[in-house]
């Protein structure tokens, strides 16, 4: 019998402590009364939860246009909470690490499968360097990149980690490798109730996978612009068109190649440049991206936009000349300094907003 949104699981706990269904509604209060201002979100989230409404509404990161408020089913929260328990062996009574906002859909879900899965769920405060108890084992965590990134030394006793939000940088990846956990790259999105796909990093525990894996009742296609197409009947009633091109292996299987919107068409040869930022990782430290700019001769050309870079423009222009793995057309054929991106409130780069700042300057 699948689990209901409306029940609490008896094994569920938060901090330590198991609370009934009503027992909750008083911690949501006191959350939103007394609490921080991260537990004061999660508490009008538990609010929302817990209420006699079989849907809530969610806001998207707005990292790929501006953010907008989305209504969710609260079953569907609940089959996507079951599908990644399944897939990653969760079971009641497992304790699970929760360091992400509340604000958007990887926080809520983490409660979800809490509430749903019987899991025993330690929050603390969201922030990109999350502190919490570095001798106790967990079983289960989600972070963003960045949280990773500055908790490598301290996961040693976490089972599996899901990582998602943003790309896991080549650097970041090296350093995964030497670490303990299992670790997963996810692929979803607000409208698929989080991650419909993952794929295995390599680490001490686990290989590395180069193509996304689909979770339990989800199927994938390509459409005519070889860009993704998600059917998934336990999460979302519509199927759902996205602009990420990719390489499809089987309905249930893919490699992400870019977005259709990033595509630059530089004298009749398609770039990807998600791509190339990948090649380029490895000799530039700061943040940066590709990007096409009108051109009267190529119709557009490969740009790259560096974020406050320590070196000269020459030196990163020498550097990437003497990369190996690059095409001519890879190659960037002018390159630009921004201070700051423009970022989502999340931390994501804004690469529409950002690439303007820049050409309009």
């Amino acid at each position: 019998m699948t689990p209901a949104y409306n029940k609490v699981h008896n094994r569920f706990k938060f901090n330590g402590l198991h609370f009934s269904h009503e027992e909750l509604k008083e911690v949501a209060y006191s959350l939103i009364k007394e609490g921080e201002p991260f537990e004061k979100v999660t508490g009008n989230f538990l609010i929302d939860w817990l209420n006699n409404k079989d849907f809530l509404y969610v806001t998207t990161s707005g990292s790929t246009g501006f953010p907008k408020e989305i209504k969710l089913m609260k079953q569907a929260m609940v089959n996507s909470a079951i599908a990644t328990g399944n897939f990653l062996g969760l079971k009641p009574g497992d304790k699970a690490l929760h360091c992400l906002p509340s604000h958007f859909i990887a926080g809520k879900m983490m409660f979800v499968r809490a509430l749903v899965l019987g899991l025993e769920i330690d929050f603390v405060e969201p922030s990109a360097h999350p502190v919490f108890d570095y001798e106790k084992t967990y079983d289960f965590c989600a972070m963003i990149p960045l949280q990773v990134k500055h908790t490598i030394n301290h996961i040693y006793n976490m089972k599996t980690i899901i990582v998602g939000g943003s790309k896991v940088t080549k650097p970041l990846l090296e350093q995964i490798k030497h670490t303990n956990p299992k670790f997963y790259e996810t692929y979803g999105m607000t409208e698929t109730v989080t991650h419909v796909a993952v794929r295995s990093l390599e680490s001490k525990s686990g290989d590395k996978e180069t193509y996304f894996n689909a979770l339990e009742h989800i199927k994938f296609e390509k459409d005519e612009r070889n860009c993704l197409v998600i059917h998934a009947p336990n999460l979302v009633d519509e199927t759902l068109v996205t602009n990420d091109i990719v390489e499809l292996k089987s309905e249930t299987s893919f490699k992400l190649l870019g977005r259709f919107d990033n595509v630059v068409n530089s004298g009749g040869v398609k770039l990807f440049p998600e791509q190339i930022e990948e090649k380029l990782q490895p000799i530039i430290d700061e943040r940066f991206i590709l990007a096409g700019e009108d051109d009267a001769e190529l119709g557009e050309k490969l740009i790259l936009i560096v974020e406050n870079p320590r070196d000269s423009i020459e030196s990163i222009t020498n550097r990437i000349k003497q990369q190996k793995g690059l095409t001519k057309f890879e190659v960037p054929k002018a390159i630009y300094t921004i201070d700051h991106f423009v970022e989502t409130v999340n931390g994501k780069i804004q690469r529409k907003k950002s690439i303007k700042a820049v050409l309009e300057a």
